[in-house]
């Protein structure tokens, strides 16, 4: 009898755990989808009650208000400025951290250190930053933002791809010396396929720590390099929000992370299981 049973059991807990994924799925799901909703509102049926769970119309006028008005351009700025950072701060830091790996530069607690500079809470910094910058001139600009997050995004770099790097086999470096390849060459051809999906998986966390910046966006910036989520806070008013361009701006703003996550999603799993926890 109970070997008879044992599968039945089996299946009903099998089926209630996907039932509770399934409810999980739809409760996270649920905001995204109700935003995107709105998007396409008119603001009587953003402010109908009771709620309607699906437009009367598809129409895009929230969105040609944010091409007409020009909004759209804070999100290239926060692409230059997310993108640029990113791609320095890959490369510096996967160099840093293979001189880390492997040449054990500056010690053993010389990547602790490094990444405990990432702990300091902006809060903390970004008055006397904003003071320097006044100073130099560089509030408002590219290269100000740009130089400011790749400082802060290059000790998670460093301290993730020297997890990383760690992993590799020293042997396959030493046999690509003895074939003759200079160390340039074994850290291009040997090193970094080894890593590429703890590298890639990086550069996404990487590019999602500076397009969700706001602190140092928004005490840095004024009228001409404003980034996405400061545009957003400009549709927040005393009297009244305008929910249509909050939806609209968010959507768009969304656009290129669930692009930069869908491109490296079979590089994602792997290399965050990589050797990234080890110290």
């Amino acid at each position: 009898m109970k070997v008879a049973k044992l599968p039945a059991r089996k299946a009903r807990i099998l089926a209630l755990r996907y039932l509770g994924a399934g409810v999980a799925t739809l409760l996270f799901l649920f905001p995204v989808y109700w935003l995107f909703m709105i998007s396409f509102k008119t603001p009587d049926e953003i402010y109908h009650v009771p709620p309607l769970w699906i437009p009367g119309q598809i129409q895009f006028s929230n969105y040609y208000v944010l091409f007409k008005d020009g909004d759209v351009l804070a999100i290239l700025n926060s692409l230059i400025v997310a993108g640029v950072s990113s791609g320095i701060a890959i490369v510096l830091g996967t160099l840093c951290a293979y001189s880390l790996a492997r040449f054990g530069t500056g010690g053993e607690n010389l990547a602790m250190w490094i990444i405990s500079q990432r702990m300091i809470p902006p809060i903390a910094v970004v008055f006397p930053i904003f003071l320097i910058y006044v100073y130099f001139g560089l509030v408002d600009g590219y290269f100000g933002l740009i130089l400011l997050y790749t400082a802060f995004n290059l000790p998670y770099v460093i301290w993730m791809m020297r997890g990383y790097i760690v992993d590799v086999p020293l042997e396959l470096e030493e046999s690509a010396l003895v074939d003759g390849l200079n160390r340039w060459e074994v850290i291009w051809k040997v090193v970094f396929p080894m890593v590429r999906p703890g590298l890639m998986a990086t550069s996404v966390f990487t590019f999602v720590f500076a397009w969700n910046d706001f602190l140092f966006a928004l005490v840095l910036t004024r009228t001409e390099v404003i980034t996405f989520p400061v545009m957003l806070t400009h549709y927040f008013g005393g009297q009244s929000n305008f929910w249509a361009k909050i939806a609209a701006m968010s959507v768009l703003g969304t656009l290129p992370i669930f692009v930069a996550v869908s491109v490296m999603q079979r590089y994602l799993v792997r290399g965050i299981s990589l050797g990234a926890v080890k110290g």
